[in-house]
């Protein structure tokens, strides 16, 4: 992957990978801003991301993340105790992430490439 410009290249691949991207050309400017404008709406206000625990952008944004991961933390440890056999191991992790880089500094890929080895 090149790092010439990740932003727009991570942005395009996800457009391109949008289950409602239009399988036809726009007919005009108008209708491609329209349909951009709506998915960037669902984007970020409805799709629940797993790079931060399934919650949105939006919801991330605002500060409303935190207390959403405690109530989901609650809800699979009560669910752990009411139901032990279902779980062979430990319940997701739903700790905020703090940071998630689109393209890394490269000691951060370099410490995180050592920690996969």
């Amino acid at each position: 992957m090149s790092d010439d410009n990740p932003y727009s290249e991570s942005l395009f691949r996800t457009l391109k990978y949008c289950p409602a991207y239009p399988g036809k050309l726009f007919e005009n400017i108008e209708q491609a801003r329209q349909w951009v404008h709506r998915f960037v709406q669902w984007y970020n206000q409805e799709h629940r991301h797993s790079a931060i625990r399934y919650v949105t952008p939006g919801q991330r944004h605002r500060g409303k993340d935190t207390a959403l991961l405690k109530k989901r933390q609650k809800l699979y440890e009560t669910a752990k105790v009411r139901n032990p056999h279902r779980w062979s191991g430990k319940t997701r992790n739903w700790n905020p992430v703090n940071e998630v880089w689109l393209n890394p500094p490269r000691e951060i890929r370099a410490r995180e490439q050592k920690v996969c080895k």
